[in-house]
């Protein structure tokens, strides 16, 4: 099969399908046949790994305890670092329709525990003897967050390092971040680890790639920076490129066509369906 080996990654589950980063999400991409699923991390007041892609409850689909919507200039003030685990579930992250996701099947649902979506998919997955799933873990953290919105990167690093070694199989995720500190930490305390670099700005490959220090296993960046000839660069450096975030069949189909190794899409349906093809 062609695409035996493409790592077909549920972005925040299948964000196009059910609420993001919540358990439906990612049952439904382990349903679909995924290869990873793609998720990030806050941190709670009391120290907890919760999912989620923002520190703070987004105006684009959380709602208050009261069921109010959160105004966009108002959503920093739900700062989850400020908050303890039994104050982020009386938020509902699930009911809002969002024009961006005319399909997505909404729900009344609040933002899990990392431990939680490793327990729930653990046992779907014994449950219906599916094979195992690679995760991508995200840390989101940056300079002017810390201390404020998340741990300082030594710390927020240790708390992902100790419940990964703890709690999962380390040879079946990597961990991702756009903030090189946490890479170049990881890199130098937890070697074993597999890294991925993600990378929005425009800069050279080569020059992200100085400015990192080291060479990871993957290099993840959006997929309009890259063209067939970066993908074919990037792997002869002994990397692995998976783009980001890949959603409309006609890119599927154009990214697929310059041989990455993987891609993250919103609809792993859609990437799932065309390389079955």
């Amino acid at each position: 099969m062609k695409y035996a080996n493409l790592d077909v990654q549920g972005h925040r589950g299948a964000r196009g399908l059910l609420p993001e980063n919540t358990i439906p999400a990612f049952i439904k991409a382990l349903d679909l046949g995924v290869t990873t699923l793609e998720l990030d991390l806050a941190v709670t007041k009391d120290k907890q790994l919760l999912v989620s892609h923002d520190p703070f409850m987004s105006h684009k689909f959380s709602t208050t305890p009261e069921g109010d919507h959160i105004e966009k200039q108002d959503e920093l003030v739900h700062n989850i670092y400020q908050m303890s685990y039994e104050e982020v579930k009386t938020y509902d992250v699930g009911s809002k329709f969002q024009k961006q996701f005319p399909d997505q099947q909404l729900m009344q649902i609040h933002k899990p525990l990392f431990k939680e979506v490793v327990d729930a998919v653990n046992d779907y997955l014994d449950k219906n003897q599916l094979p195992p799933v690679r995760y991508n873990i995200e840390i989101k953290s940056n300079p002017v967050g810390d201390s404020i919105y998340h741990p300082v990167p030594e710390e927020y690093s240790k708390l992902v390092y100790d419940f990964i070694t703890t709690e999962m199989d380390t040879s079946m995720l990597n961990v991702q971040s756009f903030d090189f500190r946490i890479l170049k930490y990881f890199h130098e305390n937890y070697p074993e680890i597999k890294l991925a670099v993600l990378v929005e700005n425009p800069l050279p490959m080569e020059e992200n790639l100085t400015n990192l220090g080291f060479t990871p296993e993957i290099y993840s960046c959006y997929y309009h920076l890259l063209d067939e000839q970066k993908v074919k660069w990037l792997q002869a450096q002994g990397m692995q490129v998976i783009p980001w975030t890949v959603n409309e069949n006609e890119d599927i189909e154009m990214v697929l066509s310059w041989g990455v190794d993987g891609i993250i899409s919103d609809y792993p349906n859609r990437v799932l369906e065309i390389i079955s093809n």
